[in-house]
């Protein structure tokens, strides 16, 4: 494996199409933003990491909450509401997950899609790095020319990272 991460530059853009992620290559950061209404809890730190380890790669969070903004301005005593959590089944199990019982996309050494919080999108901080594989699909209503959906990767090729080739076309031709 190698030592550390090498980043990709800014990924293609593609006119009305979405770009989702499946699984994340390690050393990428991304961070929860609140939506407009809420604000993040005080001390809490909105990002989270995909580390690779040695039993694959896992995201490092650190308690990231939204809270209702009027909560906030309210000068009454605040009530922490407690809702009882489910504990986390994700926790790793003692024998060595194989690809597969995973989830069917995420490959090896690379974190899945991260858990999502309530009242929070999350956004990537930085760049992507190097084996991450972004998927391409064309927005409703934009797709008069096949193909519709693809995906690019981010390689190295002859000692520079570039994005391989989207063939999607999505179009409002009318």
């Amino acid at each position: 494996g190698f030592l550390f991460a090498e980043k990709c530059p800014a990924p293609p853009r593609t006119e009305f199409a979405d770009i989702t992620v499946e699984a994340y290559a390690p050393g990428t950061e991304l961070y929860y933003e609140c939506d407009s209404g809420y604000d993040r809890k005080s001390g809490d730190h909105p990002g989270i990491k995909c580390n690779r380890e040695e039993q694959g790669a896992s995201w490092s969070y650190s308690g990231f909450r939204c809270i209702d903004g009027t909560i906030l301005l309210s000068t009454a005593p605040t009530v922490e509401l407690e809702f009882p959590q489910k504990p986390e089944t994700k926790t790793r199990s003692p024998a060595p997950q194989k690809q597969g019982d995973l989830s069917e996309f995420a490959p090896e050494d690379f974190c899945g899609p991260p858990k999502t919080i309530p009242h929070a999108s999350l956004r990537l901080k930085k760049h992507y790095y190097v084996g991450q594989e972004l998927n391409v699909k064309c927005q409703s209503g934009y797709d008069k020319r096949p193909p519709t959906s693809g995906t690019s990767t981010c390689k190295k090729v002859n000692g520079s990272i570039i994005w391989t080739p989207l063939d999607v076309r999505c179009t409002n031709d009318s």
